[in-house]
């Protein structure tokens, strides 16, 4: 049973908001996100926040901030799962009443009994209700837990969209709680209410829930309901091909953002990461819908490769349109925790993009490369810069200022001149682009020197100048 192959497409995020969005719960929601737009259906939200010992508002505003910064828009306003705990509740008592549920009256201590027992007998601990065909009539006034009557007999079977066919024995899995005695619902029964009430065609999310899905489909069977196409994706391993952890470096979406990453960068190499188009490495979100489908979902789990996600980033950093990078920026600063940049600073950055985003693999990487932009007079160079800076290169300095200041400032002109006072002093060009670095950056790494006038304009550039010379 699934749903029918014309239905609109239907996805959902459904993260718990218990932490910070893991990377792994990043690309689920990034896959689910390519899944629904690429097929013009609708990408839903919903906060799994059931458990209210561990949920936090803080937790949630996380998820909402990672999600934004990916980019990822969803349909709609974010559900909150608690909020439809009588929903639940309800569903619960329509299988009691359909008798594809039933009334269970058996005490922790009694479950624990029947567990310790079978385990000296070397039975299966499973617990089966002596409550399950109990006569009505002999039901005690005592508080009860709703069971679901799950099938004894034969198996359920999950055609998985990446995992292929997928069979759990029925005398495996026990009758689920579904409504607990205090009428709150299972979290195992709610997600499957709520995805059927939110018309999920299509549930995309991390394999660890493969086992969840067998008792989910009993849920569906027992309510009639149609059962979703279900894909399960492997999880992400670190480099080393265990379990992602702390230990491998930054597990948490934010950390990225305030590592400098860009966020098409991070879109780009979580699409890839599991999924394959042909040999295609760098694309963008327009391909990524275009050509994102489950097929291309493989089997074994990710690795994380921090070299590949830097190249990646840097490909986007180096295509982007300055106006759209600059936003980007001034929002890592403020994730990383780095000062704003004033708006003198923000002009000059927006000058110096063209001549910094292009090698740069993320936003410090820029902006350490726009430093020169970014710092205010009077530099003090840095101690290999300094050394430059002998009274030889003083003096060329003081000879090169006044040739400058009438010249057109074009590239060209501005080239010729140096060379002029280069060749004037049987000089290489190169022997002169050393000091130059020095009294226009503070630096002996930086753009080239004909970049770095042209984005600091003639007065800034014969003022630093003037700073150095002899």
């Amino acid at each position: 049973m699934s749903s029918t192959p014309h239905a609109p497409v239907v996805t959902r995020f459904a993260p718990s908001p218990t932490g910070y969005l893991h990377i792994g719960g990043a690309r689920t929601a990034l896959f689910n996100w390519l899944y629904a737009r690429g097929r013009g259906g609708k990408f839903l939200l919903r906060i799994e926040d059931t458990d209210r010992e561990r949920s936090t508002p803080e937790a949630t505003a996380a998820i909402l901030r990672g999600l934004a910064w990916l980019g990822l828009d969803w349909d709609g306003e974010a559900v909150s799962q608690f909020a439809g705990r009588a929903r639940h509740a309800e569903v619960a008592r329509q299988m009691l009443a359909s008798g594809t549920a039933y009334k269970c009256f058996a005490t922790q201590d009694e479950i624990e009994a029947f567990r310790a027992a079978a385990r000296e007998a070397g039975t299966s601990t499973l617990f089966q209700s002596p409550w399950r065909d109990a006569d009505p009539a002999s039901h005690p006034d005592a508080p009860y837990v709703i069971r679901l009557r799950a099938p004894r007999e034969g198996a359920t079977v999950i055609e998985d969209a990446v995992q292929g066919t997928v069979t759990f024995r029925n005398d495996q899995l026990d009758d689920m709680v579904c409504l607990r005695s205090d009428a709150t619902p299972t979290y195992m029964l709610a997600v499957v209410v709520d995805d059927h009430d939110m018309g999920v065609t299509h549930i995309i999310r991390g394999d660890d829930h493969l086992t969840n899905a067998a008792r989910q489909v009993q849920v569906y069977q027992a309510m009639g309901w149609p059962v979703p196409v279900f894909a399960h994706i492997p999880l992400i391993h670190g480099p080393d091909g265990k379990k992602l952890s702390k230990r491998h470096g930054a597990v948490g979406l934010e950390e990225y953002q305030a590592m400098g990453f860009c966020a098409a960068g991070m879109r780009n190499y979580l699409t890839r990461l599991g999924w394959s188009h042909g040999d295609d490495e760098l694309f963008d979100d327009v391909q990524a819908r275009e050509w994102f489908d489950l097929s291309g979902i493989g089997r074994a789990p990710a690795r994380l490769d921090f070299k590949k996600l830097e190249n990646v980033s840097g490909y986007h950093i180096a295509k982007a349109a300055d106006a759209e990078l600059l936003p980007e920026i001034e929002a890592y600063l403020e994730a990383a925790g780095r000062p704003a940049l004033r708006e003198a600073q923000r002009e000059g950055l927006m000058r110096a993009l063209t001549c910094t985003k292009e090698r740069a693999k993320t936003f410090p990487e820029l902006l350490d490369k726009a430093h020169f932009v970014l710092a205010e007079r009077p530099l003090v160079p840095d101690q290999k810069a300094a050394a430059g800076l002998d009274l030889v290169s003083r003096g060329i300095l003081a000879e090169l200022t006044p040739q400058l200041q009438n010249a057109s400032w074009v590239r060209d002109e501005l080239e010729a001149i140096v060379a002029a006072v280069a060749e004037a002093h049987g000089l290489g060009l190169g022997k002169i682009a050393g000091p130059l670095r020095a009294a226009l950056a503070g630096r002996t790494v930086t753009p080239s020197v004909f970049d770095m006038m042209l984005v600091l304009g003639r007065e800034e550039t014969l003022a630093r100048l003037g700073d150095q010379a002899a």
